[in-house]
């Protein structure tokens, strides 16, 4: 018997690197997948292979409200109320910097980085109170926890904001049976790297932690009974220092 058979999950930035990795995870787990992001080509490709009984391939921008409303009604028509959310979809900008980036750049990494949590949070958030059961999975980072130079200004606002809206979550809903989770990774190799200022060296992307071992932390907090809550994780790779 599959460890998530009858479950639905929706995660977003499915198309690539962590979301894609999770999103599959969860599936081959026996879950009902909607996965959600922008590019319906890298969507397609994420799922390819997969049991399409178990999967739903959505396009939509969480910065987009209405787009996120129309689709949490669609899932819900469908497959009916969302057991987990995942939200993975986050970008970066360049320059990084507070006083170099650009205006319309971090207001886009907010957008998505954390309005677009709170878009999807608001989405599902009904019907999991109705079923007085739900995991929320924020993908944030330990820039969330900390604010990083290398990570930059916006994208660790974005963050820290993530790890405080979940926080929130669960002191607001514990009532509701919900439970709310912010993964907090090191270095993770995945294709956000290409918008780094400096280029990574194939040895450090080999040390740095993979999109599957991310799917696996994720898919570990999802399957803990309704009395365990893991507020915060922190995950990060072996050689990379933490204090």
């Amino acid at each position: 018997m599959y460890q998530f058979e009858d479950k639905v999950v929706i995660v977003t930035g499915a198309g690539t690197g962590i979301g894609a990795a999770t999103a599959r995870g969860f599936v081959d787990a026996g879950a009902r997948v909607v996965f959600i992001g922008r590019r319906t080509e890298k969507l397609a490709e994420a799922a390819q292979g997969l049991d399409p009984g178990g999967v739903m391939v959505r396009p939509c921008d969480v910065s987009d409200r209405s787009a996120v409303d129309a689709l949490g009604l669609a899932v819900a028509a469908e497959w009916g109320t969302v057991d987990v959310l995942v939200n993975n979809a986050g970008i970066n900008t360049n320059p990084r910097a507070v006083g170099e980036v650009d205006p319309e750049d971090w207001g886009r990494t907010i957008a998505i980085n954390l309005t677009g949590v709170y878009n999807m949070i608001r989405a599902v958030l009904p019907g999991m109170r109705e079923q007085r059961n739900g995991v929320v999975i924020t993908v944030s980072s330990i820039a969330g926890l900390r604010a990083s130079k290398l990570a930059g200004a916006a994208y660790s606002a974005s963050k820290h904001g993530a790890v405080a809206l979940t926080h929130s979550l669960n002191e607001e809903e514990v009532e509701n049976g919900i439970r709310a989770c912010a993964i907090c990774p090191g270095e993770v190799e995945t294709p956000i790297l290409e918008k780094r200022p400096e280029p990574v060296s194939a040895e450090r992307r080999a040390a740095m932690l993979q999109p599957e071992e991310l799917a696996q932390a994720a898919l570990f907090v999802a399957a803990l009974p309704p009395r365990a809550c893991v507020p915060v994780l922190v995950i990060k790779p072996t050689t990379q220092i933490y204090q």
